[in-house]
């Protein structure tokens, strides 16, 4: 395992976040450090999800870069381990399997992209520029919103509904809290796709279907908290901030 310092700045010295490369191929790999050289980043690379698991424990890390098809296994299980937790680092997969189904089963198991090989260095470099602004944007956005009934906490990744605390997926909680932040905006399937999950392709929508209705299904069953994530026929959907949701608890 090694660790490369960019060099052009792209990033400021304050800022500068850590890379974690997972990828078996070494010319591959050689190819993308050189690339990633350019945005000022801290960059380590492995070549095996156990490798990549001891190292998101020892290391914080700002963004994983991983191909699918490594030697102990599909890096999709990594993907779905991380999305999983309470503060998930966002994560891009590197595929050549580059059919519809291939790119969706990549996102819903908690990818934040997917991109397929050979691809565009300017591409590459524009697609992880994206990510890393999201996670400074994210450190400065406001960590707590609160509805009737409502907590819902982005710094812990907590929702709690009705005093009861929901246990959502990484992206059910992302997509959630974004919808909560815009209380009434109705957004498109592809509004969603790029803001939660920073992918803005046609033709993958429905995996946004999928996770709405996952996280309806979690949410409270007492009469309110199924409107809270409203379908707008014909349009997309929008949070609807609770009138009198209250709970019946003593």
């Amino acid at each position: 395992m090694r660790i490369m310092n960019g060099m052009t700045p792209y990033f400021s010295e304050q800022i500068k976040k850590h890379i974690l490369l997972i990828e078996q191929d070494e010319l591959v790999a050689n190819q993308i450090i050189l690339n990633l050289q350019t945005l000022n980043v801290h960059v380590s690379h492995c070549t095996h999800l156990a490798h990549a698991d001891l190292q998101l424990t020892q290391d914080n890390i700002d963004l994983i870069i991983m191909e699918r098809q490594l030697p102990d296994g599909d890096g999709i299980f990594l993907c779905q381990k991380i999305s999983g937790k309470s503060n998930p680092t966002p994560c891009m997969l590197l595929t050549t399997h580059d059919s519809e189904a291939d790119i969706v089963l990549g996102l819903d198991s908690g990818a934040d992209d997917y991109i397929t090989k050979p691809f565009s260095a300017l591409e590459f470099r524009a697609r992880v520029k994206a990510l890393l602004r999201r996670c400074v944007n994210a450190a400065h956005s406001v960590n707590a919103l609160a509805y009737n009934g409502i907590k819902i906490n982005k710094q812990t990744r907590e929702v709690i509904i009705l005093e009861e605390v929901l246990t959502l997926t990484a992206r059910e909680f992302d997509l959630l809290a974004y919808l909560a932040t815009h209380p009434k905006q109705v957004f498109s399937r592809m509004q969603l796709l790029e803001a939660v999950w920073g992918y803005s392709h046609s033709g993958y929508e429905h995996t946004v279907n999928s996770h709405i209705n996952r996280l309806r299904a979690k949410l409270p069953k007492q009469d309110g908290c199924a409107d809270l994530v409203e379908t707008v026929w014909g349009v997309g959907y929008k949070f609807s901030p609770p009138q009198n949701l209250l709970s019946n608890r003593h």
